[in-house]
């Protein structure tokens, strides 16, 4: 065996949500071969995690990683202005080695707080994926879509798109999807292409949809319906789309959802801090949609602690609803794990611990004053835990952090680095006075 976790009280995340006190997890060639009381034989690394919580680490179902560059550029303002004005003239500078230094700081940000996988959709994908491989974590990643500037944007970024399904799909710790922006940026045969690609390849797609209520009220009066209408009438929503943001989805469009079997990713704080509105979280629940969870971008959250996004996305649905009861602290933390491997079309090998899984596994320590005492763990996950009370983090069978210590990546050095290129991002873009130079 490589690794035998020991003696830690395990929040599995398996069908029956079992809660194991005093068991171990034999870990082999990257898989879970073993849970149990007493596990006989002899291991490489022997990990006590008395007085730890061990469980499956957490699924970040929506963001885009490189925007840590951006955190705290454009603030306070509303999705379109964000975009149109702050936003995307200084992405339209990004080169290779801004995304890198971005990327390296979110896989680093979401490793210490937890995150052992993720779906991102963004520019560069061959820098990501270098990222993803040299730092162990785990990661689906889907190539940017859009035609905007007419269809030869959308031919060659498709493409791209084929290429990087091939150059990836054979991966270990790398799932390629396709990811068109939004439908108000994809043509209606831009959509179908995409849609034809994926099916061909037996992969899944990535997509904005029912973000804000302006863009529902575009599609009514662009295409004659709301943007789940209107992605249903073309043909292109089936169970391998994955939607993110879908606040404003109507109660007919939840039944499409339903029917289609989409799947949605909740991005509460976004939501929230660019004004654009509460999903209907608990409709698509009654009506047994997959709800996975996603910080978005570190531009519009402005971080990737998952363990925030779980507390934020638990009392935001309480108080819209004036109800204690709704998306409870389980639901909220399905939505984060299981969910979230579900919803990448994972469920078979991450988000759960179980015996044949993946062994992607966090340890927290419950010494942590935010654990103490002990007397609900799910609730203490959801409503108490922050990111810093991560200890140790498993990917694939392999350490990347052990008592908070990295050992993929050299943190101080990732961190200048970010800050160089930075500083050659915003100067490039004529927003130097965004940095203060430290």
């Amino acid at each position: 065996m490589d690794i035998i976790i020991e003696n830690g009280l395990l929040v599995t995340m398996d069908q029956e949500r079992r809660i194991l006190k005093n068991h171990s997890i034999a870990i082999e060639n990257g898989e879970i071969i073993e849970i149990s009381k007493d596990i006989q034989g002899e291991a490489e690394i022997k990990i006590d995690a008395k007085g730890k919580l061990v469980m499956p680490g957490l699924i970040n179902a929506h963001t885009h990683l490189a925007m840590t560059l951006f955190r705290g550029t454009a603030d306070d303002v509303p999705l379109m202005k964000w975009l149109q004005e702050e936003i995307w003239p200084i992405e339209n500078n990004l080169n290779g080695d801004n995304v890198r230094a971005g990327s390296l700081l979110g896989i680093l940000e979401m490793i210490k707080s937890g995150t052992t996988c993720f779906s991102d959709m963004y520019w560069h994908l061959d820098e990501v994926a270098k990222c993803v491989e040299e730092t162990g974590i785990r990661a689906v990643l889907s190539t940017p879509l859009l035609d905007v500037m007419g269809p030869e944007q959308g031919q060659k970024l498709l493409k791209e798109g084929e290429e990087s399904i091939k150059k990836y799909k054979t991966k270990e710790r790398i799932v390629p999807f396709l990811g068109p922006h939004a439908p108000y940026t994809c043509s209606e045969e831009l959509l179908l292409k995409t849609k034809d690609i994926a099916e061909k390849h037996n992969i899944g797609i990535h997509i904005h949809v029912s973000e804000t209520k302006d863009e529902v009220e575009n599609s009514k009066k662009d295409k004659g319906a709301r943007p789940f209408e209107y992605l249903e009438r073309i043909g292109f929503l089936n169970k391998n789309v994955v939607a993110a943001h879908s606040v404003w989805a109507s109660k007919k469009e939840v039944d499409i959802i339903k029917k289609m079997g989409t799947k949605i990713c909740h991005n509460p704080t976004s939501n929230m801090k660019l004004g654009s509105g509460v999903a209907p979280v608990p409709e698509y629940l009654e009506n047994g949609v997959t709800v996975s969870l996603g910080t978005d971008g570190a531009a519009s959250n402005n971080n990737l602690d998952m363990f925030e996004e779980m507390k934020t996305c638990a009392l935001l649905h309480k108080v819209h609803n004036s109800n204690a009861s709704v998306v409870p602290a389980l639901t909220t933390l399905e939505f984060a794990t299981i969910n979230g491997a579900r919803a990448l079309g994972l469920e078979d090998k991450i988000g759960s611990i179980e015996e044949g899984k993946k062994a992607d596994v966090i340890m927290l320590d419950l010494s942590a004053s935010t654990m103490v005492p002990m007397t609900n763990p799910i609730s203490h996950l959801v409503y108490s835990v922050q990111g810093s009370n991560v200890d140790t983090v498993i990917v694939d069978g392999k350490i990347l952090m052990e008592d908070r210590q990295m050992k993929t990546m050299d943190e101080k050095q990732v961190i200048e680095f970010t800050r160089e290129q930075a500083k050659d991002l915003f100067e490039r873009s004529g927003k130097a006075d965004h940095l203060l130079g430290v």
